[in-house]
């Protein structure tokens, strides 16, 4: 099998574990933990949302100025894991790959898709900055809708997507006794692939 067969091999697995998640009732089938590492290989995680994906990656959307922003420009690897405790009996999917900004136009549209509130905070919040106390934040964000009152709210400069585009993805299927089922895809960037089944 070539990398174009196995790549589509390995979305449309993501896809239907993707649809299986929604079936089976899972609270946010798109919550996902992001791994990032920075300069120094120093490790942080935290959950965001997966806004998109297709065969070009997975796409998540933030301030290029907080934490997980900063790691990324310095260190454009990071780790992606969702845990679906309720499809069979459950399943992980793990994926890792380089990440790079989406292109503004597709930022732009995302942005202006998001509800009103949600596109103050983007502008209010200072990412993983300091914050003297709730009543400084609540006031930023109040200042903000009197200054965008009864007009559209522009993306924030430094507030865009990422797309994480996968060389390797692992499904992880649980099973009792802790054996488990485990099948990797890697997509070499030298365009060597391939498609095993590992130890649990």
């Amino acid at each position: 099998m070539d990398c174009a067969d196995l790549q589509a091999e390995a979305l449309a697995t993501f896809d239907s574990l993707f649809a299986e998640a929604l079936a089976a009732g899972e609270p946010d089938r798109t919550a996902m933990t992001v791994a990032t590492a920075s300069r120094e290989g120093r490790p942080s995680a935290r959950t965001v949302l997966l806004k998109h994906h297709d065969a070009r990656g997975f796409v998540f959307y933030t301030h290029l100025d907080g934490r997980k922003g900063l790691e990324l420009q310095a260190n454009p690897h990071a780790a992606l894991l969702f845990h679906w405790p309720r499809v069979r009996s459950g399943v992980q999917v793990r994926i890792e790959g380089e990440v790079a900004t989406v292109p503004d136009d597709e930022a732009d549209a995302y942005f202006a898709s998001r509800p009103r509130g949600s596109q103050l905070g983007a502008w209010a919040s200072k990412q993983s900055e300091t914050l003297e106390s709730r009543e400084t934040f609540d006031r930023r964000v109040a200042e903000l809708e009197l200054e965008f009152e009864r007009r559209d709210i522009p993306r924030p400069p430094r507030w865009t997507g990422l797309r994480v585009r996968a060389d390797r993805i692992e499904f992880w299927y649980g099973a009792q006794f802790r054996l488990h089922e485990r099948w990797l895809y890697e997509f070499d960037v030298t365009g060597q692939c391939r498609k095993r089944m590992l130890y649990p």
